[in-house]
């Protein structure tokens, strides 16, 4: 099954790691069980990707993004700043997304940026809403559990169907979008009524929240697939920037989305 993390997908679909058994793409939550009960890489020295590799590369990357965030926030950074992280962190997304070559210092350069612009905005939206950065957080979190016990579970499997409708909702999403911003312009002009805008901008947020919700699913599979299919360790750097992708993605939905509700108070 190709995958449907463009991140992720280079890494573990066109590379033809051995050891992947395709009579076991079903078993997802009892293989990832097992992958966590394993021995880490650094005991067996195998060279390849481990549950461990992808944890702790995970955990560097959100400390340098909590790190630049916090100094953000402190310094309250203003739109030359909030431009510049967003620009780099687009730019180095996409050199990290579609480079054949694993760099370390090229994914954690982007979880620099990322903080920048994540610390400059959150600063914006907590002075306009009062502790909506802690309630987005905890969301963030919250769903992030709650995707991970679902997929352990067996409750969300991820299948080639599943997959594919991910995909057409991911497609809707971004002509929504489209859409919401065409409208925006329009009400500007007196084309559209306020409500309809503020309609389609509380669908598009509650969109964008269940879509990244469920690309963390299919975040989950992938990497399980790479640690099956004998991913060099040197892989984890990928596999945990595809998850922070994700994760910054899901956290800015819940953002906007609690703005939204606050707003209409």
């Amino acid at each position: 099954m190709r995958s449907s993390n463009p991140v992720l997908g280079r890494a573990f679909n066109q590379r033809g790691y051995a050891a992947f058994d395709p009579t076991k793409t079903n078993d997802s939550p009892a293989t990832l069980e097992n992958l966590y009960n394993a021995p880490s890489a650094s005991s067996l020295r195998t060279g390849r990707m481990t549950i461990d590799d992808v944890v702790t590369r995970t955990g560097i990357l959100f400390g340098i993004l909590v790190i630049t965030g916090a100094i953000s926030w402190s310094l309250n950074f203003g739109m030359p700043m909030l431009m510049l992280g967003v620009l780099g962190g687009f730019a180095l997304a996409m050199v990290n997304s579609f480079s054949k070559t694993v760099r370390p210092a090229m994914v954690m350069a982007y979880a620099g940026f990322e903080g920048v612009a994540l610390g400059t905005i959150s600063h914006v939206y907590n002075d306009m809403y009062p502790g909506i950065v802690s309630q987005a957080v905890i969301g963030t979190l919250a769903a992030f559990a709650g995707m991970l016990f679902a997929y352990r579970s067996g409750r969300i499997r991820v299948t080639p169907k599943f997959t594919k409708m991910m995909m057409g909702a991911l497609m809707g999403y971004l002509v929504l979008g489209l859409v919401s911003m065409i409208a925006g312009f329009a009400h500007v002009g007196g084309g559209l009524g306020f409500y309809g805008v503020t309609g389609v901008g509380l669908l598009l947020a509650l969109g964008g929240v269940a879509l990244a919700s469920f690309f963390l699913v299919l975040d989950f599979d992938q990497i399980e697939q790479g640690i099956r299919q004998g991913a060099p360790e040197q892989e984890s750097w990928r596999a945990a920037f595809g998850l922070m992708v994700t994760i910054v993605w899901l956290y800015m939905e819940i953002l906007r989305l609690i703005s939204i509700l606050r707003s209409s108070d």
